[in-house]
């Protein structure tokens, strides 16, 4: 493994819409835009006599002062786009420093002129911060940073993550070419595909407000996807071409109820599988090859968070802990799920064999956890709309195109150990296959399985050690059903494949389903190792 390379870049946040003149004035009154905002919540404690045990995240800002050393940039009451702090030859930009896109500053009563700029003109304005970071980072002798090496992080919320997508994927709005200075891009519930009301995309002609800009011809045009958009009708695509797809990560919320904007009517439009804003099948983002057909998917995980708020998913622990693995941790694990096959119950399998058509909607449910952590990094359940599905009909009519299912990424690092002497970095995955409602031809089939109940459930304790100079890497696993007695269960070489595309190894564990009566289903559980935050050879 090459060696590891200095992940502390400057943070950029960007933040997401403002509806109202009070709202926008709102958000230029407040310096961090919402992200120095944390959440108390209670958790239960073992002992039921005693009180639920208070949990305090303090904040994305806070967490990252006091983990990683970050500092905000406001000295003397000045912000680094004033001439003011400029001027002071005392001021000096560090490589860990918090900047807050306040875009919304030149629409604001407060600070502007109440008119509000376009999402092209919101892009290119991070292009030109992006610049002047870039220049004043240099310029510290300290960080010893030549400007063709200067790096920074994008980190969004919302309608941030669709204004900095204008700025990555849209060479009209990005004049300077400041894209290349982008190392990561990591989002937090943003509208990708739009926003649906009542299972309606935004009308182009609500121009009120700027609602508009969630309206998918429109994200087309500032977005560079008219093509794109005829051909899926969808654009949450990023052209690998600008921006590579595999430094890009999508945290996505799925608690509706905790929304409570507009007194919760918002939430009640945008109904269930949603954060209660942002849908959650249009909160992510799939790469797109130079010959507009699909790429890689960027990397996901799942939080029970809504859009926004106190309990909202970018004032979470999950959302912290998924940022700084983003951007800082040492092993990056993509978890898939190969699909071999799916055993009928025997009654229908009859009906199968007699010519009659079965259908079926196979739920794919994750949970992720490192080791010693009470909080998930990722959580797919059925309950909270968040799961992958798979169609039955599509998977015997393609089982070849609908065989690898990709679930949602983990990454881990060592500075999250428990036991700061071992070298190794553990998680748990739980994962669950419901059983579906099945139909023949079309009308519910209810015999010989029972609703709700599962076709798989288990979970695999993974225990990886990454390569020094000397070792290769080394992965002990054991499913939960099994025992889980990690010293008995080193994979064998034939489970552990070399992925020379990433420079790391590939783990392969069957379901360990057996001899399971029908209806049940066998495949492949995979996990897709390779090192973060290093230069690859």
């Amino acid at each position: 493994m090459a060696p590891k390379r200095e992940p502390l870049y400057p943070i950029i946040y960007v933040r997401g819409y403002a509806m109202t003149a009070a709202e926008i004035d709102s958000a230029a009154a407040d310096p961090f835009c919402g992200f120095n905002i944390g959440s108390t919540v209670l958790r239960a404690v073992p002992d039921k006599t005693q009180p639920p045990r208070r949990f305090m995240f303090e904040s994305p800002v806070l967490r990252l002062a006091s983990d990683f050393g970050y500092q905000d940039v406001y000295e003397d009451g000045y912000d680094i786009l004033d001439q003011e702090w400029t001027a002071d030859p005392e001021n000096r930009l560090s490589n860990q420093s918090i900047i807050v896109f306040r875009y919304y500053d030149e629409s604001a009563r407060l600070l502007g002129n109440s008119k509000k700029p376009s999402i092209p003109q919101f892009a290119q304005d991070l292009g030109a911060l992006i610049v002047k970071v870039r220049d004043l980072v240099c310029a510290n002798p300290a960080n010893k940073t030549e400007p063709n090496d200067f790096r920074c992080y994008l980190v969004a919320h919302s309608m941030g993550g669709l204004v900095c997508r204008a700025f990555l994927q849209n060479a009209d709005n990005d004049p300077q070419d400041a894209r290349r200075y982008v190392d990561k891009f990591f989002t937090y519930a943003s509208p990708h595909n739009g926003i649906e009301l009542a299972g309606l995309n935004v009308p182009s002609w609500v121009a009120l407000h700027g609602i508009d800009t969630f309206n998918r011809e429109t994200i087309a045009k500032y977005l560079n996807l008219e093509q794109a958009l005829k051909k899926t009708e969808r654009v949450d695509w990023l052209p690998e071409e600008r921006f590579p797809s595999s430094r890009v990560f999508c945290m996505v919320g799925t608690n509706r109820l905790d929304y409570e904007t507009a007194a919760g009517v918002a939430r009640t439009f945008v109904g269930h599988g949603s954060d209660g804003l942002v849908r959650i099948e249009n909160a992510t983002l799939m790469g797109l090859r130079a010959d507009n057909t699909p790429g890689s998917c960027c990397a996901k995980a799942f939080a029970y968070r809504s859009h926004s708020g106190y309990f909202g998913i970018v004032n979470s622990e999950e959302g912290y802990q998924n940022l700084t693995r983003f951007l800082f941790g040492d092993v990056r694990v993509d978890v898939w799920l190969d699909v071999d096959g799916f055993k009928l119950p025997p009654k229908l399998q009859e009906r199968v064999d007699g010519g009659e058509q079965v259908d079926a909607l196979y739920q794919f449910e994750l949970l992720a956890s490192p080791r010693g952590k009470l909080w998930y990094l990722t959580r797919r359940t059925a309950e909270e709309d968040s799961v992958a599905c798979l169609r039955h009909l599509a998977w015997t009519q393609d089982k070849q195109g609908h065989r690898s299912h990709y679930l949602s990424s983990v990454f881990l690092a060592n500075r999250a150990r428990v036991n700061k002497k071992r070298r190794s970095l553990a998680y748990s995955v739980t994962l669950g296959v419901r059983v579906p409602d099945y139909e023949v031809d079309r009308k519910l089939w209810v015999d010989e399985h029972f609703e709700g109940g599962y076709l798989f459930r288990d979970a695999v304790v993974v225990e990886i050690t990454p390569p020094t100079v000397d070792t290769t890497w080394k992965i002990q696993c054991a499913w939960q059903g099994v025992g889980i007695n990690l010293d008995r269960q080193t994979v064998t070489p034939n489970q552990v494949t070399s992925n020379g595309a990433t420079g790391g190894v590939e783990l392969s564990l069957d379901l360990p389903t057996g001899q399971s009566p029908a209806p049940s289903i066998s495949g492949t559980l995979r996990f897709v190792v390779s090192g973060w935050n290093q230069d690859v050879v």
